[in-house]
């Protein structure tokens, strides 16, 4: 009896750690940006920038739910490899779609677009663009009635 009570409570121990692993994140939560370019909280954390050797910057940005981007273009293009929960990516003139962790998006050159999280989950993406044509270029902010689906 003694023993099926030391492999149970170990069993727990371990199954408690397992699951502790599975909700670490990978990378710090990074600094809160100030509400310049979007709308609601987002943090950011620089993994590489651009440099002579390595020309893309990587980072990873955390939404939480209701927060998105403005709209924008990246000069060179953006990809964007979801890593948690469920956001909302839209090209200008085409239809809003959901993502989902482990779908990965290419926003092509010069593509004016929008992405952040839905309004009941956030979502975690890390993004990586080439800085060789130039930097975002930041639009007009993205309307409740686009984010929202109103007609």
């Amino acid at each position: 009896m003694k023993k099926l009570f030391f492999l149970t409570c170990l069993l727990g121990g371990l199954m408690a750690q397992v699951t502790f692993a599975q909700n670490t994140p990978i990378f710090p939560k990074g600094e809160k940006s100030p509400n310049v370019h979007h709308t609601g909280n987002v943090w950011l954390t620089e993994l590489n920038a651009p440099d002579s050797v390595f020309s893309y910057g990587t980072s990873v940005a955390i939404s939480d739910p209701d927060a998105r981007l403005n709209w924008h273009i990246h000069p060179g293009g953006q990809i964007l490899i979801i890593t948690e929960g469920e956001g909302y990516y839209q090209e200008k003139g085409k239809e809003k779609r959901t993502v989902k962790k482990g779908e990965v998006i290419k926003c092509l050159p010069g593509v004016e677009h929008w992405h952040g999280a839905t309004p009941k989950t956030g979502v975690t993406y890390i993004a990586t663009s080439p800085a060789a044509k130039g930097k975002t270029i930041w639009l007009n902010k993205v309307s409740d009635d686009e984010y929202y689906g109103k007609k």
